[in-house]
């Protein structure tokens, strides 16, 4: 399951309790997202995730002449170096039709601005929340890796392979867990590199919450070598558990980690995450400093109730 799917699911589990009768309706691809948008009544409230949205571009205009439409736009297309240009038109329309748009971080709405995609008074930001985790640890080997996030492009495992070949003679493993689906191609050739590893990198594929938790309890640290990040919802499930992070300083990543327990590295940069790495994993003080950081950081954490509450409030001045 994609971040922006359990975001989506929090938001409409929550909002009951903050006094909304919610009607869900899923939509498998473009011709169920115009069906369902068609038979939105006038005047009724629509809160749609935007890469449906993205689907039916024609739908979503047409709806937002007659309804309330606000959108949850958890990512920016264009920001993507390989968003086709079918994709980027369509996230501008129906970023232009929403009479709101939810994001989920401060770089969200700063990228949609300065693309002049949405103008700052339609944007409201609604940053993920985390439940109460137990503390992750003491870990297994301070060299235990873990890499969550579907198998893309963008989520840059490629870079997190190519930083691990440099680091042979280190004491490391590294667990990738996420989907292959979305992206075969590029998932059989990071399956293909990671056999070259002589199993000291695995492939999970997608666990469920008990599995995955397990991943997080097991490791010492949380890898995150995006390209492009609007948040990252590992990340804020490793926070959680107070584990440090090793993440590329890119889109929202920074923010996450402003206060303490990381190490941000050049997006995209081979050399640079395997510094971080072996820096990590030779220095006792650094990992001391940063696992202090971690555990602290956990209190400052927003909860899920509190971004449903922003949501509600949100819809009520929509």
């Amino acid at each position: 399951m994609s971040g922006g799917n359990v975001y989506d699911r929090r938001i409409r589990d929550g909002l009951p309790g903050q006094g909304w009768a919610v009607d869900v309706v899923e939509a498998a691809d473009a011709a169920g997202a115009a069906s369902v948008l068609g038979q939105t009544p006038d005047d009724a409230l629509v809160l749609i995730d935007g890469l449906v949205a993205g689907w039916a571009p024609d739908a979503v205009e047409e709806t937002a002449r007659r309804a309330r439409l606000m959108l949850l736009a958890h990512m920016v297309a264009a920001a993507f170096p390989d968003a086709t240009d079918a994709a980027i038109d369509a996230e501008r329309r129906v970023l232009a039709a929403a009479h709101a748009v939810i994001v989920p971080s401060r770089w969200t709405a700063e990228e949609l601005a300065r693309r002049g995609l949405v103008e700052t008074g339609r944007v409201r930001i609604a940053p993920p929340g985390v439940d109460p985790a137990d503390v992750a640890g003491p870990p297994c080997g301070d060299g235990r890796l873990l890499c969550v996030g579907v198998i893309a492009p963008h989520k840059g495992q490629d870079t997190l392979l190519a930083a691990l070949a440099q680091l042979p003679d280190r004491d490391w493993s590294c667990a990738l867990v996420g989907s292959g689906e979305p992206f075969p191609e590029f998932a059989a050739e990071i399956a293909r590199r990671s056999g070259a590893f002589d199993g000291r990198v695995r492939l999970t594929g997608v666990l469920d919450d008990t599995a995955l938790a397990e991943q997080y309890r097991r490791v010492a640290l949380l890898v995150a070598p995006s390209r492009v990040e609007s948040s990252g919802m590992a990340i804020a499930e490793a926070r959680a558990r107070g584990l440090p992070v090793v993440a590329a300083r890119t889109g929202g990543i920074p923010d996450a980690l402003a206060s303490g327990g990381g190490l941000l590295v050049r997006p995209g940069d081979p050399a640079a995450l395997a510094d971080a790495l072996s820096a990590w994993m030779t220095d006792p003080a650094l990992r001391a400093r940063l696992r202090r950081e971690a555990l602290a950081a956990r209190s400052t954490l927003p909860r899920w109730a509190t971004t449903v509450a922003t949501i509600a409030h949100s819809l009520e001045t929509a």
